[in-house]
């Protein structure tokens, strides 16, 4: 789904995803309807004392009113909740590329995430904190408000319960919510980080089961959700830790293939065909008439190219534009890129030459040679 940026603080990006919008009136509606105006209030009344006029609370649109106004106001509670984490990373120069609302909650999308126990810690641990100094603020405004102010009350009274429930659900150490990043932090103390990732993903995943049998036995829609979002993100980061990994202290040039084969943007498909045919490389360089690199070709992109005359169609038809990275470039960095491109192809440069190509196939072989050095290490 879609995401639109409503607004910036810090030079970050606030953004609201589409499943957001569609969940606020239905989370208004939950509020304001059946007897959660009664259920809030009671705990409100017995966490301060102060007691509410649940007829002047019910009266007319009220109800509606205070259902849109505490489903706002949650999210704007979610909102500096993320704000919290943004806060502590950018103390430690890392930059925050946005902040997204969506319907489980907000997540803030970090340059990159910190690899040192006690980094991981203090960001992860800064948005409960934040949450429960949110919660302190409303609770106090609740007290000071005068009773006169029925809805204002009840709507801060609302807010300092769920940003300690928002606290309290989010230090759950569900990896990859903030509880399990801190597990993760702890757990890397005296680990290696990808053993402690692993052992956290783990943890997660189990955490993602448990919501999913909770979710399915009371027909709670969020909680499987939530299942799902947890065990894809918990399975995808301890993936993403195994690649750093096998790719720690290896540049692009490392793997590429150099000097690959070369096919002129004139050429046919029929002849570049024929020509992939015999010397068996599946990614091409194509060249222009001067002789310079405009672009790749490979098998795929011939398999897509549209039916008609190959005998006539030009392989300028089919080139593709690919990203251009340095031979010198972090090779693990290299593939976020890639991955974040939408494509496994990328033209190699030294000093603006075009000297190799990488591609998804040089990445599992690299991949391949170093598990098996370090399955070969331990025996």
């Amino acid at each position: 789904m879609r995401s639109y940026t409503i607004t910036t603080i810090w030079d970050i990006p606030i953004r609201v995803n589409t499943s957001l919008l569609l969940f606020l009136p239905i989370l208004a509606w939950l509020i304001g309807s059946g007897q959660q105006i009664e259920l809030y209030a009671g705990l409100i009344e017995r966490s301060t004392g102060v007691g509410f006029d649940l007829t002047r609370l019910r009266a007319g649109a009220t109800p509606w009113f205070i259902g849109v106004v505490a489903a706002v106001g949650l999210f704007v509670s979610v909102t500096i909740h993320e704000l919290g984490h943004s806060w502590v990373a950018l103390r430690y120069d890392i930059g925050i590329e946005s902040i997204t609302l969506w319907i489980l909650g907000g997540m803030a999308a970090l340059e990159s995430m910190p690899k040192e126990w006690d980094r991981e810690f203090w960001i992860a641990i800064a948005g409960p904190v934040t949450s429960v100094l949110v919660a302190g603020g409303c609770y106090a405004a609740g007290l000071v408000a005068p009773m006169a102010l029925q809805v204002p009350r009840f709507v801060l009274g609302y807010l300092a319960l769920t940003n300690l429930l928002l606290a309290g659900f989010n230090l759950l150490p569900a990896f990859p919510m903030d509880g399990g990043r801190i597990f993760r932090a702890l757990l890397a103390r005296n680990r290696p980080y990808g053993a402690a990732t692993r052992i956290a993903a783990r943890v997660g995943v189990a955490f993602a089961f448990l919501f999913a049998i909770v979710g399915v036995l009371n027909f709670q829609l969020i909680l499987i959700l939530l299942a799902f979002f947890i065990y894809g993100a918990a399975t995808t980061e301890s993936r993403s830790v195994l690649l750093d990994e096998l790719l720690d202290g290896i540049t692009v040039g490392d793997i590429m293939t150099r000097d690959p084969a070369t096919v002129s943007a004139d050429a046919t498909l029929e002849a570049f065909g024929d020509r992939m045919l015999r010397d068996r490389n599946t990614v091409h360089f194509v060249t222009d008439d001067g002789g310079g690199v405009v672009g790749v070709v490979t098998l795929d992109d011939l398999k897509k190219a549209r039916n008609g005359d190959h005998g006539t169609t030009r392989v300028a038809s089919i080139v593709r534009e690919v990203p251009r990275v340095e031979s010198t470039a972090d090779a693990f960095d290299t593939l976020s890129l890639l991955n974040g491109a939408g494509t496994m192809t990328a033209l190699v440069e030294e000093g603006g030459t075009a000297v190799g190509v990488l591609s998804e196939s040089d990445y599992t072989h690299a991949m391949t040679v170093r598990r098996g050095f370090r399955s070969g290490v331990g025996t």
